[in-house]
């Protein structure tokens, strides 16, 4: 079988197909080379001296892993100086990353987790890079954060990177979704599968259990169904998995089929759930759908929503077609019990 490069296939995409400019293959090329920068720290682990915390905090508030700064710097450097991009967000930065005068401005807007599932790190299980590409709306020069306030369905592409016992990228250019392994050997990226879909019907999902008692009624409705089982109304039974790195589960999906759920919850109940929407749900949700997959909040469809601001958060309910509709469903019926009520 013909090994085919991750190059190759991008130049393929722009020259046969027609499917992107040459800027975006550049951009992309970029991401993915930062992305084997990335992968080689995680490898050496401890001997690299890169596990444990940074003793800092994220905008979010959250404690930092050496490997979360290390992330962001890499992606940063390696796509400040390319000439494909005008500025930059990451979910570790509080504003936006302008690209530097002394370098060629490019009209796409790069976003990014540089290193999803960061509470894995120390213990060896997978994690990755989520990452997000914007057209740069209007022609005046300069960028600011509204720039960076688009829908989803407005992606140029989207991808990620696991890094677990391969290093796999995936990504979408809007037209399906690829496969991408990292030979160490040569540190070429290598197709190793095209066309991805996601089974329409499951029976896996995943959600992080310890939270259940502070879940809404519709979540609550379907979880419960599921764990009935055979004997309930699903008339089947279900597996629950949960690696606690979003990158990991919706891998799984895409590879066998499954939904990953992080609903809104009772604990912060201002905030409509946890998952950034630009540098996690919009991304991730851009490529199930591509996979023939939905992505939902539960209510409405993510990459429909406008983004207020750059750190938004946003419930999420993603992966195969009909489980999704069955979340959705619950939370319609929720709706209708509570206007029956009134």
């Amino acid at each position: 079988m013909k090994r085919i490069s991750l190059t190759r296939y991008l130049v393929e995409q722009q020259r046969e197909h027609g499917r992107i400019p040459a800027q975006l293959r550049m951009l992309i090329e970029v991401v993915a080379r930062a992305c084997k920068h990335i992968a080689i720290a995680v490898n050496k682990g401890a001997l690299g001296d890169v596990l444990g915390s940074a003793h800092s905090e994220n905008v979010q508030g959250e404690i930092q892993k050496k490997l979360d700064v290390i992330s962001n710097e890499v992606l940063i450097e390696a796509n400040e100086w390319g000439g494909h991009l005008a500025a930059m967000a990451s979910e570790e930065m509080d504003s936006i990353h302008l690209v530097p005068n002394r370098y060629p401005q490019g009209e796409y807007l790069l976003l990014f987790d540089p290193l999803d599932g960061s509470s894995n790190i120390d213990v060896n299980v997978s994690i990755g890079t989520i990452f997000s590409v914007l057209r740069k709306v209007g022609h005046t020069h300069g960028v600011a954060e509204d720039d960076f306030l688009q829908p989803g369905k407005h992606q140029a592409a989207a991808g990620y990177c696991v890094y677990g016992p391969q290093t796999t990228l995936v990504l979408t250019l809007g037209d399906g979704v690829a496969m991408f392994t990292l030979d160490r050997e040569t540190g070429s990226w290598v197709l190793t599968a095209t066309d991805v879909r996601i089974p329409e019907d499951t029976q896996e999902f995943s959600i992080n259990m310890s939270n259940q008692r502070h879940w809404a009624a519709p979540v609550q409705r379907y979880i419960g169904e599921c764990l009935a089982g055979a004997t309930g109304p699903r008339g089947k039974d279900f597996n629950m998995r949960w690696v606690g790195s979003m990158v990991a589960d919706v891998h799984r999906i895409l590879s066998r089929g499954g939904v990953f759920l992080y609903p809104w919850d009772a604990r912060e109940p201002e905030k409509p759930g946890k998952l950034r929407l630009m540098y996690e749900a919009n991304p991730m949700s851009f490529i199930v759908e591509q996979a023939g997959g939905l992505a939902s909040t539960g209510v409405e469809r993510i990459m429909d929503i406008v983004p207020g601001k750059l750190h938004e958060r946003v419930a999420v309910v993603i992966g195969s077609k009909n489980e999704v509709l069955r979340v959705a469903a619950c939370h319609a019926a929720g709706d209708a019990d509570a206007s029956s009520a009134a």
